[in-house]
Order: structure tokens, then sequence, then C-alpha cells
């Protein structure tokens, strides 16, 4: 068994779109469409989905906002240099809600971005992301 994907709804397929890849770095693996029930969807991931997870944005067409609730807690991204990344999340526009640095209580570099949703996405320094943030 592998996972597959993780998915999210969101209020502007395009937005979204261009913040996982301009912002992030991924590519739109594929799209679809379905007018029957009223809704879009994209895969956006850093590999093809048959090696790699990826993201599900689904949009509900005439949906624009979501209300997150108390369950769901963020995305995780291993990076090779968090500071660096959330340099480059800033200068294209991005939203970094915790800058770079040892998670509270261990060692293991991490920082917080946030999408256009509101969806928190936690890198953490991929030469560290196998020691359970220690």
């Amino acid at each position: 068994m592998r996972m597959l994907h993780t998915m999210i709804r969101v209020g502007d397929l395009k937005r979204s779109i261009d913040f996982y890849t301009r912002v992030m770095g991924m590519h739109v693996l594929r799209t679809s469409e379905n007018p029957e029930y009223q809704y879009s969807l994209a895969f956006v991931g850093y590999e093809d989905e048959s090696s790699g997870s990826v993201i599900e944005l689904t949009y509900n067409w005439g949906t624009d906002k979501y209300e997150h609730g108390t369950a769901f807690g963020h995305i995780a991204i291993g990076v090779d240099d968090v500071a660096k990344m959330c340099h480059q999340v800033k200068q294209a526009g991005g939203k970094v809600t915790r800058e770079a640095g040892p998670v509270k209580g261990g060692t293991t570099i991490i920082a917080f971005v946030e999408d256009p949703d509101g969806y928190k996405i936690e890198l953490i320094q991929n030469d560290q992301a196998d020691k359970a943030l220690g």
C-alpha cells in the first residue's frame, strides 16, 4: 500500500493552482471537470502520481470559502533549506506564518506557510525530516 493523495477544498481553483505551482514549485499533474455534479479537480505535486503523494484541489462550483474546523492540522513538505524556502515563498507573494527555526522542544528546523484558503503547510528540513521533530 501507499499514500496516494490528500484532498482539500478550495474557493478559487485558479488561485490555488497558482499558489501550489508558482509559490510552492509543484506541477499540475492532471485536471478534470464534472458538470453533472458541479465540481472541478486539479492534482498537484512534485512528482508523478505513480511514484509520489499529491494534493487534490477540489473546487465545488459556487463555493468560495470553507470553514476548516479543528481536526485538520497541516500538510508537511520536506525541503532542503527551510529558511531559503521561506524567503522564496515571500518573494513570490506567499505568506509565511512561522519563520524557520527549531521546533519547540526539539532541534528539527521547521517553518509554516499558508495557502490562499488558509491551509497550513509545514516546511521541514529534509535532512531532519525522519527524526520525528526531535
